[in-house]
């Protein structure tokens, strides 16, 4: 006992280590100006850091953001921008607007994406043709349409004309079926095509070759606007036209014919 009266105690506070409380760490309390950390928490800035830290410690009324951060202009790794560029004085390229397009779609024949890779494509010379998103295999005209098939692939496929009119529905006024002939016996399966176009109204064009095909739509495509006279027959007004005209209409008379008559009756007639 008299030995442990014999110590001395230690001073209270010499050797306690102070921790911090979580509002004096981050400010949150009065306490906290009165604390200071540690100088291990506050390593030294370099120079463009403490100019930066003191200007973002000025008021903000005293300064603005670029007079705030004007020494990094002078620093090594600062390079002024690029000039903006220059107007042009060289026109523009008119650019196709809806209208032109437009213009551009109602003057050739729209072929469906469906006709991708058909040789028929390499024959239509005469017109333009441009791919788009439609229904029937060809759009030649405001209210005509076409469909393809030929009669190896309906009898691979017999009932694919029949679908296909059936998704035209009755959008288009003139449907023409061109059908390419690409076969040997004919009579089977062009009955049955015959007989699926006339059941729906459609008009059915045979081509015995891929040329005659394209042929067929440039044909149509052409005289889209036209009237009817321009591909009617026309005849003269006088005697001698009339008179060729009515007698060649009878079977096995030709214009020779007519000449011999007209020289040897034309007293009477």
């Amino acid at each position: 006992m008299d030995g442990q009266q014999g110590r001395q105690r230690p001073e209270s506070g010499k050797n306690l280590i102070k921790i911090p409380s979580y509002q004096e760490v981050f400010g949150t309390t009065s306490s906290s100006s009165s604390y200071s950390a540690p100088t291990s928490y506050n390593p030294p800035l370099p120079a463009a850091a403490a100019a930066a830290a003191a200007a973002a410690a000025a008021p903000s009324s005293s300064s603005s953001f670029s007079e705030a951060f004007s020494f990094l202009k002078s620093s090594e790794f600062y390079s002024p921008p690029p000039a903006p560029p220059q107007p042009s004085t060289a026109p523009r390229p008119p650019v196709a607007g809806p209208s032109t397009a437009a213009s551009q779609s109602k003057n050739a024949i729209l072929v469906s994406n469906r006709q991708k890779g058909n040789p028929l494509l390499k024959h239509i010379r005469n017109a333009r043709w441009t791919f788009a998103d439609i229904v029937p295999d060809y759009v030649i005209g405001q209210s005509s349409c076409a469909l393809y098939i030929s009669l190896r692939y309906h009898l691979l496929h017999p009932d694919y004309l029949y679908y296909r009119i059936r998704e035209l529905q009755k959008n288009f006024k003139l449907r023409v079926i061109l059908c390419h002939i690409d076969i040997e016996d004919v009579v089977k399966p062009l009955h049955e095509v015959t007989r699926t176009s006339l059941l729906h109204d459609c008009t059915l064009l045979c081509g015995w070759s891929l040329e005659e095909c394209g042929r067929y739509l440039e044909t149509i495509k052409v005289f889209e606007n036209k009237p009817a006279d321009s591909i009617r027959e026309h005849t003269d007004s006088d005697y001698m036209s009339r008179f060729t005209h009515a007698l060649t209409s009878i079977r096995r008379v030709n214009k020779t014919d007519v000449i011999t008559l007209g020289s040897s009756f034309g007293g009477t007639i």
